[in-house]
């Protein structure tokens, strides 16, 4: 009875996860905002269903009362997190936060599947992210200095990416994390976005020859650092981001050629200079020849996802755990295996539904730096989203990056919460604006 709930169970998912993308794209066409909003509240109920739908599955495969609970406590956590967003942010972009709930939805569903240990682990990084984070959208209306500090923003990416260069722990022969007693963080993931406050800022004070020279050299020692320590993932994004941000605040082609060339250049000199290097590129190029050592990790990859097809194996029903780090940088390998091929493109068409939205909120934004800022942002989580699905698929080349809030990580959690949080800032900021212009229209009228 059980295997044929499950059975069932996994078309349910697949239905629902499909309903809920559809809304996800049907909420741009919607002309009024009234509407918009009747379409997050269909997502809200589709995702609630959809969320218990899976925990019942696993709590028929384990029998253990925590998965009630911990059950429980994320409904109870998706339920603030909404209303308390919409409480304190009149304004609020509901489908991004939509959209966030939901990727955290599949991230706890896989992860307690995989290890209930490490999803209640991410469930608490979760919640503190969400309480730390909540402050930003209002810090931002109201501190108009953030666009006037660029070297804050470089030297202070600079020092911790060198401090992990020097003292960083060591995780799969690169240096990406550093120690506080117990815990440990990435800096990496939070350079990130400092890097585009600082690109951003830089662009918004001058366009001019001296100022766009001034800048990539800067850029480009955090691209080396990062190299140095071998953690050619976040390099990449850091130099993807910067190339697209210099071209949309110059619009000149030559220097988007001239990256691309300069990018393409360095990454056969890495190719030749690091070991590690040689290795990610012989397993993507052939994973089959060395099956039991450098291949096996994308080759098991490409077994679960085969063997998952469109439909899935159904929840416990496949092998994840036989991937190596398969919570981290091959989660969607594991939900491809046990929820289906459908299930997997549905979660990246919502990952590029929260890009669209921040391109649209880029677009709307009429200061320079909050346009960057925005555009910059997005450009690191479509990245990161591309870098990640790209490796467990055999695109590209592993990179070891995460899947954004659904990949195990504190450090990822934190940083995209943040970054969220940042682009919700900057939609309130325009929506308050509009507000305001209106009113003054009517008061003259």
């Amino acid at each position: 009875m059980i295997n044929l709930i499950i059975d069932v169970s996994k078309y349910l998912l697949i239905l629902l996860m499909a309903v809920y993308t559809y809304l996800n794209f049907r909420y741009f066409a919607m002309p009024t905002e009234a509407r918009k909003f009747r379409i997050c509240g269909a997502q809200n109920r589709v995702m609630f269903v959809l969320h218990l739908l899976a925990y019942t599955v696993l709590y028929l495969k384990t029998e253990d009362e925590v998965v009630i609970i911990f059950y429980l406590a994320q409904l109870v956590f998706f339920l603030c997190y909404i209303y308390i967003s919409r409480l304190f942010y009149r304004h609020v972009s509901r489908l991004l936060v939509n959209n966030m709930c939901m990727l955290l939805c599949v991230g706890f569903i896989i992860l307690t599947r995989i290890s209930t240990e490490r999803a209640l682990r991410q469930f608490v990084i979760v919640g503190v992210s969400a309480v730390v984070t909540m402050i930003i959208p209002f810090v931002m209306d109201r501190v108009w200095q953030l666009g006037k500090i660029p070297w804050v923003y470089g030297i202070a990416g600079l020092l911790l990416l060198a401090v992990v260069l020097l003292v960083g722990n060591s995780s799969f022969g690169a240096q990406l994390s550093l120690g506080v007693g117990a815990l440990s963080f990435q800096p990496s993931e939070f350079v990130k976005i400092s890097f585009v406050f600082f690109v951003a800022t830089m662009f918004y004070r001058s366009l001019d020859f001296k100022t766009v020279l001034i800048t990539t050299a800067v850029a480009a020692v955090h691209v080396l650092i990062l190299v140095a320590s071998k953690d050619l993932g976040s390099a990449l994004i850091f130099f993807v981001t910067y190339l697209f941000m210099l071209f949309v605040a110059t619009s000149n082609w030559f220097y988007l050629i001239a990256g691309a060339a300069g990018g393409s250049f360095a990454s056969v000199l890495a190719y030749r200079l690091f070991s590690h290097v040689r290795v990610r590129v012989s397993a993507w190029m052939n994973p089959w020849a060395d099956i039991d050592n450098k291949g096996y990790q994308i080759t098991q990859s490409l077994f679960a996802i085969g063997t998952g097809g469109w439909f899935g194996m159904g929840l416990y029903q496949g092998m994840p755990k036989k991937i190596p780090v398969v919570e981290k940088d091959f989660v969607f390998a594991a939900i491809s295996e046990e929820m289906g091929g459908i299930f997997a493109l549905c979660v990246i068409l919502i990952c590029l539904g929260c890009f669209l939205q921040f391109m649209m909120i880029a677009n709307r934004m009429q200061a320079s730096f909050y346009k960057l800022t925005a555009f910059g942002l997005g450009i690191v989580y479509i990245v990161q989203v591309f870098l990640t699905v790209g490796g467990v698929i055999k695109f590209i080349p592993s990179t070891g990056v995460t899947l954004p809030l659904v990949s195990y990580g504190g450090s990822s959690v934190l940083s995209t919460f943040i970054l969220f949080q940042v682009i919700q800032g900057l939609y309130i900021l325009k929506r308050n604006e509009e507000d305001e212009y209106e009113d003054e229209e009517e008061s003259d009228s």
